[in-house]
């Protein structure tokens, strides 16, 4: 399995500017005083983000946070912390301090790559959620002029050329990784896996044939509307509304859903007054019609759960992966890349 030469993390800050936000109508976006830890935030917040700038899920994290700190009075700081799959921003994230200061996305795969040793702390305990905000559409995807009019005929291909097909992906252990080795299980093929740091290096080399398939949240959403990718086929429990003509894994008869919903978390040992502060301004940003906007506009299904409802859910797809990592023999391909 080859991977792409690491590179340094990338860094990258937007200062969102609350009064600006305010001075544009924000008001109603404030949080009741009571609702406020005494003091906090006196002043900007960061927000990690574990993934490329420009992104699927950068985008939706500089959306939710710009709505977040106009209910928090304060900027917040999204800097990109992209690598090893998420990990290396979660890492960042859970070393911080737990002043409430530092904040960031946690991308649900924590609960698989604590368990493959490759994230060394236990994301039931170790962390402080504040919400779920919301998920992705995932697809396969492959350029209008491959030989491939559906998923059919891919799966069929793949069968009497094992290995032959290639498929790019975002990080080996990472959701378009994993959900693709479960696909190829399930469907009785064997295809060749090409790893990236993200989605968007691996959209170019599909878009340049230099890869035959591609998996990855709605990165291809653009051009499969321009006519140059055509979508085999979605991940998700329904069709999306953008692309009611793509069919569903399920309905195809491969019986699996990953939608791979992210959320907001702090390092573990936050001020409980802070954290229901975090909690409740993030719950205003995930509700809002920004927000929403956004994730529409890149197929992101809204998943919101509160804090205590999100550890819960951790916990529920903690379990769930510890058979999925067992199934497909993860551990074994990890030491193999």
């Amino acid at each position: 399995m080859r991977q792409t030469k690491p590179q340094n993390p990338q860094r990258r800050r937007l200062l969102v500017a609350s009064a600006a936000a305010a001075a544009s109508g924000a008001a109603g976006l404030l949080l009741p005083s009571a609702a406020r830890a005494a003091g906090y935030p006196n002043h900007p917040i960061t927000f990690i983000c574990p993934w490329p700038p420009g992104g699927t899920g950068d985008q939706s994290m500089r959306a939710l946070c710009q709505v977040a700190s106009q209910a928090l009075k304060q900027p917040i700081i999204v800097e990109n912390r992209s690598g090893a799959s998420g990990m290396i921003g979660t890492k960042t994230l859970a070393m911080a301090k737990p002043d409430g200061y530092t904040i960031g996305q946690i991308p649900i795969s924590v609960t698989r790559f604590s368990q493959l040793g490759t994230l060394h702390l236990d994301p039931r305990k170790d962390l402080t959620y504040i919400a779920r905000t919301s998920g992705q559409t995932f697809g396969i995807a492959a350029l209008s002029s491959s030989p491939f009019q559906s998923l059919k005929d891919m799966v069929a291909y793949a069968k009497a050329n094992p290995g032959k097909l290639t498929y790019g992906h975002s990080g080996i252990g990472g959701a378009t990784h994993v959900g693709m080795e479960e696909f190829s299980q399930i469907a009785g093929i064997k295809l060749t896996p090409i790893s990236y740091k993200g989605g968007a290096a691996a959209l170019q080399d599909v878009l340049g044939g230099r890869v035959d398939l591609l998996a990855d949240s709605s990165s291809w959403a653009p051009y499969v509307e321009s006519g140059k990718l055509r979508l085999l086929a979605t991940w998700g429990s329904e069709r999306t509304p953008r692309f009611k003509n793509a069919p569903t894994l399920k309905e195809l008869g491969y019986d699996m859903v990953v939608e791979a919903p992210n959320g907001v978390g702090a390092p573990k040992g936050l001020d409980p007054a802070v954290e229901k502060t975090l909690r409740d301004a993030f719950r205003v940003a995930v509700n809002s019609d920004e927000f929403k906007r956004v994730t529409g506009n890149i197929d992101a299904p809204v998943m919101y759960l509160d804090g205590p409802e999100y550890l819960q859910y951790v916990k529920q797809v903690y379990t769930q992966e510890t058979e999925l990592i067992k199934n497909l023999k993860l551990k074994e391909l990890m030491q193999i890349a």
